[in-house]
């Protein structure tokens, strides 16, 4: 089967490492793809959905596999699917569970699945109140897509004002913050669980936790993740069963009841407090660096779990998973995530040790190429160093034994992933 796969960063990357394993993949496709993609597959200068779906009726693309959230909340589904063609992915109506956290907001109100205290408003007046009531640290929202960067924690109420003073004048974050969600501070733990779902059946991914902010011990400002790991010890057989009756069942059927089925990667931003998960957010797509620890734990056929989720059939699926975990820590350019960095270029030692051969590898985002074929950093994300191993500890060693061999001009990361669990 030819497939293509929609967008540029790591997580389409380890996307297409993962079909690159599977026998049943023909010609993998990118669009548009990154300065590495073209080692795993061909790129396209496409961004006119309308042409995309031109390109794959043309070349018999029997699978089209959307990563970021911009293109399924713009409709890139429903106009595939208005043409008969195959897509993973959720539709328009159904991607407002990321395109607007207002709208998810009053989803998870309607439907009972449990959620912090909030309002929803454009009024500074009923912003103020509202934050008076709360203790701090509160939390303030963009409602519309900001990159994963539209959320605030206020220390303390005047930060919460200033911040939504800062949104709804459109300083922050545009229209997207022209109207906000503010809501109670969840004081637990957080953890990063995905679903893939058909509209009517679903299988969870082994939970992952994200590292947010940009300096070890979780200084510095939030970043659209500096590392991951998964599985967590941090779930438990129970907190699953939580998840699953409490949160997928009745939000599948909410969006089947309200006429928009939910198809694609329902990533849930989860809190655990006092043992009960409490649910943050929704995206309507595999986080990123999420999807780079979680697509090579896979042992099953990655096609056959995105083929079978988009044509509806996820119950017929085989889906096993490796009994191993992994650690992946990104490397960020200098100036992330204040400000662009200039181009410079990656030098990527010849890995000597068969250990981190064998169980280590890079998954490219923010790399494009220079004249010469050079593989440049341009991106503030720029790679990510994944590590597999028999235990955390193992992992996390091999994925920073690799973060040695990488090189380029004022490269930054993390020290500390996966210190929760170790």
């Amino acid at each position: 089967m030819n497939v293509l796969i929609i967008g540029a960063g790591g997580r389409e990357y380890s996307i297409g490492l993962a079909l690159r394993k599977d026998d049943g993949v023909d010609n993998l496709y990118f669009a548009p793809g990154n300065g590495a993609t073209d080692m795993l597959g061909e790129n396209l200068d496409i961004s006119d959905f309308n042409k995309l779906a031109d390109f794959c009726e043309a070349n018999d693309i029997g699978l089209t596999i959307v990563g970021p959230e911009a293109p399924l909340v713009d409709g890139i589904v429903d106009v595939f699917r208005d043409r008969e063609l195959n897509i993973f992915g959720s539709s328009a109506q159904a991607s407002q569970l990321e395109g607007s956290k207002i709208f998810m907001k009053n989803f998870l109100a309607r439907h009972n699945v449990p959620t912090a205290k909030y309002i929803e408003t454009d009024s500074i007046e009923e912003s103020y109140k509202f934050i008076n009531s709360l203790e701090a640290p509160i939390v303030v929202k963009a409602d519309g897509l900001c990159g994963g960067k539209g959320v605030i924690i206020a220390q303390n109420h005047n930060e919460a004002k200033k911040a939504v003073g800062e949104m709804l004048s459109g300083d922050s974050f545009g229209d997207a913050g022209k109207r906000v969600v503010i809501e109670e501070f969840l004081d637990g733990y957080e953890l990063s669980v995905f679903a893939i779902c058909d509209g009517k059946d679903f299988v969870v991914l082994p939970a992952a936790q994200d590292h947010k902010r940009l300096l070890d011990e979780d200084k510095g400002p939030n970043t659209g993740g500096m590392g991951a790991y998964a599985p967590t010890p941090l779930v438990n057989d129970e907190i699953y069963a939580k998840l699953d009756e409490r949160v997928i069942k009745p939000t599948l059927k909410g969006m089947n009841d309200e006429g928009m089925p939910f198809t694609g990667v329902l990533f849930i931003g989860v809190m655990v407090v006092n043992g009960e998960p409490i649910i943050l957010e929704y995206n309507v797509r595999f986080g990123d660096p999420e999807c780079e620890e979680i697509m090579p734990l896979l042992k099953s056929s990655a096609l056959e779990l995105f083929y079978k989720a988009s044509i509806g059939e996820l119950a017929s699926a085989k889906i096993e998973f490796h009994d191993k975990y992994a650690v992946g820590v990104v490397m960020a350019s200098g100036d992330y995530p204040y400000k662009s960095s200039a181009p410079t270029q990656i030098i990527i030692d010849d890995i000597v040790h068969d250990d981190i051969e064998a169980n280590a590898h890079i998954s490219f985002a923010g790399v494009s190429r220079d004249e010469d074929g050079n593989l440049m950093a341009t991106g503030g994300r720029v790679l990510v160093c994944v590590g597999l191993g028999d235990s955390i500890k193992e992992a996390h060693s091999r994925a920073y034994g690799l973060c040695g061999q990488v090189h380029f001009a004022r490269k930054h990361c993390r020290m500390d992933i996966a210190y929760q669990a170790l």
